[in-house]
């Protein structure tokens, strides 16, 4: 029987030995970064063990999640969501904890995700460091961390680690499945898993296999990460992980979230206030230096450095034809009444051509598809900020 519980730390149960020194700062450090709220996330427990797609197997594994609306008495208005490589599972304010989410506008009593009408659960990502089991975790039969002897993970594992989140808490089939970037590859890689598993998928600024773009930054990104001394081969004290390289790594990332055209209206060349070069003659000038390094030190305050790498990897990794030989062919048994794919014509990391492949294998496989272009400025970050234009899409599709 699964476990469902209140997060008390990060990943399953560890052994009934003595907590050793390190599994004490695991806790500390896990318990930091999950309760960004008031709250700490809800944990519910995986099957035991938990096969990974690429090979091993997780024990006393657990998904963090949160809650919006009510279950119906027929148990099928429940919409999954998965989130993108960074958030936790606080997508929106609830009672239990006020904190606005990533998603506020999104979720709520007569918005997109009209919680009047369903049940909405999202998980953080199997991997991640916000409740659920990860390279950050603790393992239970060491009663230390993970670091590197955590198994391979793959975008499969997360969609597969939702899906039996949901039928833990009682959900046998999902009205929709929802999720942007990675979220967005996690609903194909759950399409082609549980193909009868939801009436509807939306797939937001998502991919069917990681583009030489998106892999060669990403490689640059974990790079920095592993060539910071302070990495030491993923065995770091939680306080003193590899800040440097994390700090270039979301500077990076930062830079592609968003358009340059949406970078020069927002910033220009407007300058830093101050004097900056009594500093230093090589000291940030400029507002959009600024901008990123209060991103990434805001970032790194909260991310786990391996957390991170084995996230960052699955998705280079995920390939939506290895199910079958094509895309097409790994939706072939999918049963849903209706698919959402959007994408933002401005993204530079998911390319609107990306989206437009996943349409087009849905469509191949007639699944009633609408496929939504969006002008958006705001390029692969649109789906956190231009919300009128996201919530009008999946309004009309969830009507």
């Amino acid at each position: 029987m699964a476990r469902i519980r209140n997060l008390e730390r990060t990943g399953g149960p560890v052994s009934a030995r003595q907590p050793s020194q390190e599994s004490r700062k695991v806790a500390t450090l896990e318990q930091d970064a999950a309760s960004a709220g008031a709250h700490a996330p809800l944990l519910v427990g995986l099957p035991d063990p938990f096969p990974l797609y690429r090979g091993g197997s997780l024990h006393g594994a657990a998904i963090a999640y949160e809650t919006w609306g009510a279950l119906n008495a027929e148990r099928d208005n429940a919409i999954l969501l998965f989130t993108g490589l960074s958030p936790s599972a606080h997508a929106a304010s609830s009672e239990r904890d006020p904190a606005p989410g990533w998603w506020q506008r999104m979720i709520g009593p007569g918005l997109a995700l009209d919680t009047d009408r369903y049940f909405i659960v999202c998980v953080n990502s199997l991997g991640s460091c916000f409740g659920s089991t990860g390279p950050a975790s603790v393992d239970p039969s060491t009663g230390e961390r993970y670091r590197l002897s955590f198994p391979e993970l793959a975008v499969e594992d997360i969609a597969s680690s939702g899906w039996h989140a949901m039928r833990a808490l009682g959900v046998e089939r999902l009205d929709t499945v929802i999720g942007a970037s990675l979220g967005g590859m996690s609903v194909l890689a759950f399409a082609t898993q549980f193909p009868h598993a939801a009436r509807r998928l939306i797939s937001i600024s998502g991919s069917p296999a990681a583009s030489p773009f998106a892999i060669a930054l990403r490689a640059v990104q974990r790079e920095a990460i592993l060539r910071d001394p302070d990495w030491q081969g993923g065995n770091y004290a939680p306080e003193h992980g590899p800040r440097t390289g994390m700090r270039l790594a979301r500077k990076l990332g930062t830079i592609t979230y968003r358009s340059a055209a949406e970078w020069r209206k927002r910033f220009g060349r407007e300058r830093l206030a101050g004097n900056t070069s009594s500093v230093s003659p090589f000291a940030p000038r400029f507002a959009i230096e600024g901008y990123l390094e209060a991103q990434a030190e805001r970032f790194t305050r909260v991310f786990d450095p391996n957390c991170y790498l084995y996230i960052s990897s699955a998705m280079d990794r995920f390939d939506l034809a290895e199910h079958g030989g094509s895309s097409a062919a790994a939706l072939a048994q999918v049963t849903a009444e209706g698919a959402l794919v959007i994408g933002v014509e401005s993204d530079l990391l998911f390319a609107i051509q990306e989206q437009a492949a996943i349409a087009e294998a849905f469509e191949h496989n007639g699944v009633p598809t609408r496929f939504a272009r969006l002008a958006s400025l705001e390029g692969h970050d649109a789906f956190l900020v231009d919300l009128p234009h996201f919530d009008a899409e999946i309004r009309a599709f969830l009507r």
